[in-house]
């Protein structure tokens, strides 16, 4: 060891962090280099830590702390080629590297690789289940990659589980509140970012601010994609069995027999909005030339395929679906998809857009008494007639039917709906 080099460890252990990393510059070899790019790195001098790192993994290329450190270096200096070699040069080296994968994970993700994104992302989690820097960075991958569910039991389960002198806590609660929030549960968020700041009064990783955000929860208009996407990907399997079996749903024969009680024509191109498991395709399939059908959902529309009544479905979101394809379809349906739907206005714009002329758009919600719409305890929207008739005129479509009709039932009680068929002029 170099006597510049020795001098920086006994400044460190003085707590002369600056004198220790002046020392550094002046000393030679790869030990010197690469505990200033450590230090660098910590300072956030992304760059320049990169550099020494570099130099350090010159001399000695399979020293892995060094190689975790340059990758996370080069990511936050915004080196993303750079980044991606030297993560790809870990883990050639270090195959079982869950750091490693987890960098991984946020490099493909970046750049639009999803799946190669989430199968490091699980290696890492597999690699280091209890590391909580290590589920903390996945963690947000996997919210950035609409997998908030995946990163809450990922990170719920370590944190369970965490030494209480673990100093990585209160950065994996912040994670796991982030991914409440994506989910739409800004409750279990607000517990989570509590739990951070009770760790550390000096909130490092910023709860304090994302608690004062939440004070505009209030004016939701909608639930999230990634809350709608994890509740319908988990209840897929049991979704025929229980809706059906239990709530006695009847979305798809109630909109069937308002199609045929309003005339409207069989034949021609038919949408399936928020398709589901294909219910509501099941019911219309004789009256459709061409069916198609989509849902935000994969494990849905897995389910709706295997019915082989749809001539094509995708997954993709509600407005931006229809908005995509315009003119298209004769008959839009959309079979309790707008309880999940707070302003319906931009959704009839959407259907307008998709609907060739004289096309329909018949569909069902819940009901509410007042006049907009609101988010009940059930997570779900219910409007107001007003609200309604409002924003079919905005779209420019004509209100033909709304009749109160109750497409289920919850805890022995039918739940108050309205079931609606809207024409676009021809």
């Amino acid at each position: 060891m170099s006597d510049a080099l020795a001098r920086a460890y006994d400044l460190l252990d003085a707590q002369d962090r600056l004198g220790a990393m002046s020392c550094l510059r002046e000393a030679h070899g790869a030990e010197a280099a690469g505990l200033l790019g450590e230090l660098l790195l910590e300072d956030g001098h992304a760059a320049e830590a990169a550099e020494a790192l570099s130099r350090a993994l010159a001399v000695d290329p399979a020293h892995t702390p060094w190689q975790r450190a340059l990758v996370t270096a080069l990511i936050m200096a915004g080196r993303r080629a750079d980044a991606l070699e030297a993560c790809r040069s870990l883990l050639a080296r270090r195959p079982d590297d869950a750091a490693g994968h987890s960098s991984m994970a946020r490099l493909t993700l970046d750049l639009g690789d999803r799946e190669a994104a989430l199968a490091h992302a699980r290696e890492a989690r597999f690699l280091a289940p209890a590391d909580l820097t290590i589920l903390a960075a996945t963690g947000h991958v996997l919210i950035d990659a609409d997998e908030a569910l995946m990163a809450v039991e990922m990170l719920d389960a370590a944190l369970r589980q965490a030494h209480p002198a673990d100093p990585a806590q209160p950065a994996a609660w912040v994670v796991l509140g982030k991914s409440w929030q994506h989910l739409g549960e800004p409750d279990k968020a607000e517990k989570a970012w509590q739990s951070a700041l009770s760790l550390d009064d000096a909130d490092p990783a910023g709860a304090a601010s994302l608690l004062a955000g939440l004070a505009e929860r209030g004016n939701q208009t909608s639930l999230p994609t990634a809350f709608v996407r994890a509740l319908f990907d988990t209840y897929a399997d049991r979704f025929d069995r229980e809706l059906v079996g239990k709530l006695h749903y009847d979305a798809p024969q109630a909109l069937r027999q308002l199609l045929t009680d309003q005339a409207v024509p069989t034949g021609g191109r038919v949408l399936d909005a928020g398709c589901g498991t294909g219910l509501a395709g099941l019911a219309v399939r004789d009256r459709a030339d061409y069916l198609a059908g989509f849902d935000l959902s994969p494990r849905m529309v897995e389910k709706a395929q295997a019915r082989a009544v749809y001539d094509v479905l995708w997954v993709g979101d509600l407005v931006e679906s229809m908005q995509s394809r315009p003119a298209a379809f004769d008959l839009v349906l959309a079979a309790d998809v707008l309880v999940y739907v707070g302003d319906l206005t931009p959704v009839m714009s959407a259907a307008a857009q998709t609907l060739t002329p004289a096309g329909y758009f018949a569909f069902t919600c819940e009901r509410s008494e007042g006049d907009g719409f609101c988010l009940h305890e059930g997570r779900r929207f219910a409007h107001g007639e007003r609200h309604i008739r409002a924003a079919v005129e905005a779209s420019g479509l004509r209100l033909a039917h709304l009749a109160p009709h109750s497409t289920r039932i919850d805890r022995g009680a039918p739940v108050p709906g309205w079931i609606a068929l809207a024409i676009k002029p021809s």
